[in-house]
């Protein structure tokens, strides 16, 4: 079994270049995050040399790959690189994959379909199921996700998620949700901040309003840049304690793990103030 992920982890935005999210590993890993979750967008992730030399720099954190999309990225390179990379780290690499969204995608194939398939290549490759997990949102990814990886680690969520792909999964599969935080007691500045990342790109791609449609959000809340009630459910806000009451109510719906992603434009500012009441 690979190696525990920790109550909570630091979940790194797409946007920071890699410099800058190999320090805030490094500075994670000494505040007692217990993962590094790296977003990657619909980018293709080339040999994941990057991930190794984050190990090299690091001592016990776990990297993850959040996710590596299965659009851009050949099942066998993949593979080939997971083995390379494990050689050398052992369990401290997690492989996270998925679709993404239709949108980026030109060629139409079905997404489910996709994931199965790159699945396989990766069971044919000698890619542990235990070793990787699986972006899901739907009730038939987070059953793929279930059976044929470690978990499923969904993005863009709030607790009443968490609290379905609990039921859905059952009880033995790894649940580590995604949630976007504002470290900042001003409600206006906090979603001056989490509106614009929340609203594009995601309030454009149906795979994400659909599932915030599932969960209960209104075409009100979803349209435009999205509601007050969206946005803050979506990216929590407060003094660090208030913070950290909104992400452990994740736990009290079922998850395992929660890959805290801070927004704003000092991100490492705010995994230090939330480390104080974390761990």
């Amino acid at each position: 079994m690979p190696a525990a992920l920790g109550r909570y982890g630091a979940w790194l935005n797409p946007s920071l270049d890699e410099q800058t999210r190999k320090a805030l590993t490094v500075e994670a890993e000494k505040l007692g995050y217990g993962t590094a979750w790296f977003g990657l967008g619909a980018r293709s992730a080339g040999d994941l040399r990057f991930f190794e030399e984050v190990l090299d720099a690091t001592e016990h954190i776990v990297v993850a790959t959040a996710i590596v999309n299965m659009w851009t990225n050949d099942a066998g390179r993949v593979a080939e690189a997971y083995h390379r990379i494990t050689h050398r780290h052992g369990d401290r690499f997690l492989l996270g994959v998925g679709v993404g969204h239709p949108e980026s995608v030109a060629a139409y194939e079905s997404p489910y379909a996709k994931m199965v398939g790159y699945l396989d290549r990766l069971d044919a490759e000698g890619v542990p199921a235990d070793a990787r997990v699986l972006a899901a949102l739907g009730d038939r990814s987070l059953e793929l996700a279930g059976t044929r990886t470690r978990g499923a680690h969904p993005y863009l969520v709030a607790p009443a998620h968490t609290a379905h792909a609990r039921a859905v999964l059952g009880a033995g599969p790894l649940l580590a949700p995604e949630h976007k935080v504002v470290v900042a007691e001003d409600r206006v500045a906090a979603r001056a901040i989490g509106r614009p990342f929340v609203h594009r790109p995601y309030l454009g791609l149906r795979n994400y309003v659909n599932n915030l449609r599932r969960l209960g959000f209104t075409e009100a809340d979803v349209s435009g840049e999205g509601s007050d009630r969206l946005i803050d459910a979506l990216v929590l806000h407060g003094a660090p304690a208030a913070v950290r009451a909104g992400l452990d109510e994740h736990f009290t719906a079922g998850a395992d793990h929660v890959g805290v992603h801070v927004l704003g434009p000092d991100p490492l500012t705010g995994y230090r103030r939330l480390a104080e009441v974390l761990f």
